[in-house]
């Protein structure tokens, strides 16, 4: 009998889930799409033009037919509405465009770096969760003692430091005071990319910016979880008498997860934002890093594009904390 209620429920949660993905889908296509067209405009308004970062220094030597003929090729000539329909058609057909700082094909540094930037982003986020939780609900645990009032000082003064700051911090004390991991790079000089070398030089950065993004959701989790231990079901546990531990874990504790998850999803923008300094600090060849090498040479096509994966990745992020909010909890209604 349970069975066979429990399997229309799992169908129309189903089909909930499936039209939330879909609204969300259709509705972060025109949003990408106007940023595209926003990010192409503000490229053609600026006053850099691309052809002096095309020839770097040597423009002051180059002849006016050299510089001619690569603004033909870059159809910078063209009017803007043309280029602007060649620029999205080459997005749609996965022509990047070429990247005038790196001299590659913009599709193949992405290519190239995102892998590298998803490891670091995956294990920072890891780190990130199993901070949050521990330290939350420990807090939350032993409200008013010692090891609350430690975690609410160290949430609040993490609060206000920016990733970079971390990380110098780290650099300071694990490869100058005490010099026992790597702090610059994917492997060591010469070495090849083994999962050893990757490994030892992924501890820093993945720390540091798992580290940065904990103190918000450490002191969400333990408001959350002191508001869920006053909650009906969790009083009716301890009349019970059940164990403190099973009270806080396997009642209170749930609850205080759906908020959670909402909130993490939330801190995705500053995740990317976090990466790129880090990534910059720690010389880790990933998305992050080619965002400052594009910005610093004006490089048009490759900070257009990634601009555009970094909306979009943080659409996705967004998207998949609410469906997981939607899966957790039957009360929460997917209406998109």
């Amino acid at each position: 009998m349970s069975t066979g209620l429990s399997l229309p429920v799992s169908r129309r949660r189903g089909r909930e889930v499936a039209r939330l993905v879909g609204t969300r889908l259709a509705l972060g296509i025109p949003v990408v799409a106007a940023v595209a067209v926003l990010v192409f405009l503000l490229a053609a308004a600026s006053p850099f033009d691309p052809v002096f970062q095309y020839f770097g220094a040597g423009i002051l030597d180059a002849r006016e037919s050299d510089i001619a003929a690569v603004r033909a090729q870059l159809g910078l000539d063209d009017p803007v509405g043309l280029q602007l329909l060649r620029w999205i058609g080459g997005l749609l057909t996965g022509d990047l465009g070429q990247s005038l700082s790196l001299r590659q094909p913009v599709a193949t540094v992405i290519a190239e770096r995102l892998p590298w930037t998803v490891l670091l982003a995956v294990v920072s986020l890891v780190v990130t969760v199993v901070l949050s939780l521990v330290a939350g609900v420990a807090a939350a645990w032993r409200q008013g003692g010692w090891l609350d009032r430690a975690v609410t000082a160290v949430g609040h003064t993490l609060e206000g430091l920016p990733p970079f700051v971390l990380a110098l911090g780290a650099i300071a004390v694990f490869a100058v005071a005490w010099p026992v991991l790597p702090v610059a790079g994917l492997t060591d000089a010469g070495a090849p990319a083994t999962v050893d070398q990757v490994a030892r030089h992924l501890v820093l950065p993945a720390v540091v910016l798992g580290v940065s993004q904990t103190p918000w959701l450490v002191l969400h989790v333990r408001a959350s979880l002191l508001a869920a231990l006053d909650d009906d079901h969790v009083t009716g546990a301890r009349a019970r008498g059940l164990a403190e531990t099973t009270v806080v874990l396997r009642h209170a504790l749930p609850t205080a997860l759906l908020p959670f998850v909402t909130v993490l999803g939330n801190r995705l923008p500053e995740l990317v934002t976090g990466a790129v300094l880090v990534e910059t600090v720690f010389s880790w060849p990933g998305i992050a890093g080619a965002v400052v090498t594009a910005a610093l040479a004006v490089d048009f096509p490759l900070l257009g594009a990634l601009t555009l994966l970094t909306t979009v990745a943080v659409l996705l992020g967004s998207l998949a904390a609410d469906v997981a909010v939607v899966l957790l909890d039957p009360r929460v209604a997917a209406d998109g």
